[in-house]
């Protein structure tokens, strides 16, 4: 009888678990469709786009989980994440829309890269080409929320606020004593005198070529930034280095405005005031604001188009085939089979008139990237394919996009790196250090090659070599024939050194400068159409499925860290998968920050 009590009451109790679990699935399920549903938003009169520029900008803006409310309950505080898709479609929406009469930009702390950064400058600045106005407030200004509020008709601070305006600096982590002291030898092979990604493991700072091409990126993204403050704030680029060399950041706010950099100094609590005094309207009067995720649901005023045609853009985000990113998406990455399988999908679409490949990746496997290469070639063959570089587009990157019919990149685009290297890792010493011993037997001298508890042997090492410069040698003549120069040309220009976008256009690595709208036009010109509907893929999941892509442990890190601290968890997660990832790697550096 206990016996029988006992099973029942596990019974129950399984019951009642059980229940629980599908209950909160479903209550889930509900919140997930709730917040995924579409509802069109209607825009009042005398309104604003408020653009408040806070977290993390990744290429597409993350559909809906049911989790989302965890960020929320994260001690660290919660971890913005905004789509550069939303957010220039806000600003387009906003330039068409009559009742929307201009933006208000709210500068706060913004984690980006400087390609996507310009992206949405370059949205502020068409936008206010419909004679539509920008007001700029922060309280402290970050150095790329200043790039963007320079844009404004009126810059407005914080009275106690202060404004950061300092230069870029390129920093790159060495973990080479930590490898030797936890007795982890990395034997290193690569073509590519300025090939750096592996330095970290064989260095402890910059190699001269490592150090000439940093140098040389980094000038050509400050002249860029430089330049355009330049021509808004109506300020010589002289006068603009000199505060830089100053330190803009300890100058009081009428030091600032004396420098031009500022307009006014103003409490947040009177912008509304400000805002409506601006547009001429009561000070009392309440002005609708509307976010870049309410303009979501706000319509264009475009016509339907009904050809059926249809102009796709696909997004290639992350690392190609695996490794730690250094990109701040939570993105799986790039997984080149099913990158394959949806490339072929719209090669055999009739409906599908172009393909934009949008490419944000500082590359990855080598063997990942040929068989991608491949796939661009045959849908090349049947209608226009045509790349849009976000803010990396290096190595592996570069490698799919090479084909393309035309390249187009932003001038602040980090891209090039046509290198190849190879990592095997030996792990004996650690081995020997916890006590463990590694016996082998085996039938012939290769047999065991790749044990990651032994020392390669010198004929190994040759023979690891070769792979390598095969590899290069069959990358820079795929990049030879994809833009019409001889493989010495690309050489020259290749060696594993990272381009600016504006840099490679000169030499010839890409056709045009310019954003993703512009690959558009002209994938939508080569292919001869005049209507067509535009569609993003591969499709995003949402609501439900999305919560268990969520569970996944590149989704929480995320949602634990941001900036920095991403960044040097990703060299921590490198050393840790160093011996599962491909052998062979045409990436640009891993840990590269720009500041």
């Amino acid at each position: 009888m206990k016996e029988f009590f006992k099973y029942v009451l596990a019974t129950v109790v399984g019951i009642i678990v059980a229940g629980v679990v599908i209950l909160f699935l479903g209550v889930l399920t509900i919140f997930g469709l709730a917040s995924s549903s579409d509802k069109d938003v209607t825009i009042d009169d005398n309104s604003v786009l408020k653009l408040e520029l806070n977290g993390t900008i990744t290429e597409r803006a993350p559909e809906s989980s049911p989790l989302d409310f965890l960020s929320s309950l994260n001690p660290m505080g919660s971890v913005e994440s905004m789509g550069l898709d939303d957010i220039l479609s806000a600003i387009k929406k906003a330039k068409e829309n009559d009742d929307i009469k201009g933006i208000y930009l709210l500068a706060g702390t913004l984690d980006a890269q400087p390609a996507s950064v310009e992206a949405i400058r370059n949205a502020l600045v068409n936008f206010k080409e419909s004679g539509k106005f920008i007001i700029a407030y922060g309280d402290n200004y970050e150095q790329l929320q200043y790039y963007l509020a320079s844009t404004a008709d009126k810059v407005l601070m914080n009275p106690q606020g202060s404004l950061d305006w300092h230069g870029l600096a390129g920093m790159n982590m060495f973990y080479k004593d930590l490898m030797d002291k936890l007795g982890i030898e990395v034997q290193i092979f690569k073509v590519g005198t300025f090939k750096s990604a592996v330095e970290p493991f064989m260095l402890t700072s910059m190699s001269d070529a490592n150090r000439e091409q940093v140098a040389a990126y980094l000038g050509s993204i400050w002249q860029k930034f430089s330049d355009d403050v330049a021509a808004s704030r109506n300020i010589s680029k002289e006068a603009l280095e000199k505060i830089a060399d100053e330190g803009a950041m300890f100058k009081t706010g009428q030091e600032l405005i004396a420098a031009g950099l500022v307009d006014s100094l103003i409490y947040k609590n009177d912008v509304r005031a400000y805002l409506n005094r601006y547009m001429g309207l009561d000070e009392d009067k309440k002005v609708s604001s509307y976010t870049a995720a309410d303009m979501r649901g706000v319509k264009r005023n475009t016509p339907k188009d009904k050809s059926g045609n249809i102009v796709a853009v696909y997004y290639a985000v992350g690392d190609i085939d695996g490794g730690a990113s250094i990109l701040p998406t939570g993105d799986e990455g790039i997984n080149s089979e099913k990158v394959i399988k949806d490339l072929r999908k719209l090669k055999d679409d009739d409906d599908v008139k172009a393909v934009v490949f949008r490419v944000n990746s500082p590359g990855g496997s080598a063997y990942g990237s040929e068989q991608i290469w491949y796939a661009i070639s045959q849908l090349k063959e049947k209608k226009p394919v045509i790349v849009s570089m976000g803010d990396f587009a290096a190595s592996g990157g570069y490698y799919i996009s090479c084909n393309a019919d035309t390249i187009v990149a932003e001038p602040t685009t980090l891209t090039g790196s046509i290198g190849i290297f190879g990592i095997v890792p030996n792990f004996e010493s650690v081995a020997k250090k916890v006590g463990v011993t590694i016996d082998t037997e085996k039938t012939n001298d290769l047999a065991d090659m790749g044990n990651t508890y032994r020392p390669m042997t010198e004929y190994e090492k040759t023979l690891m070599q070769k792979m390598v410069e095969k590899g290069y040698d069959l990358f820079t003549t795929r990049c030879a024939d994809g833009r019409g120069m001889t493989q010495e040309q690309i050489d020259a220009i290749g060696q594993g050194r990272v381009w600016t976008g504006a840099m490679a256009l000169e030499r010839g690595l890409v056709d045009v400068l310019g954003g993703l709208d512009d690959a558009i036009d002209i994938a939508v010109k080569k292919a001869g159409v005049e209507g067509y509907t535009l569609k993003s893929y591969p499709e995003q999941e949402g609501g439900i499925f999305s919560m268990f892509s969520d569970m996944k442990d590149n989704t929480i890190r995320q949602q634990v860290l941001k900036g920095d601290a991403a960044k040097i968890f990703n060299d921590v997660y490198t050393i840790s998968q160093i011996d599962k990832m491909d052998r062979v790697q045409a990436r640009m550096p891993y840990n590269i920050i720009i500041k």
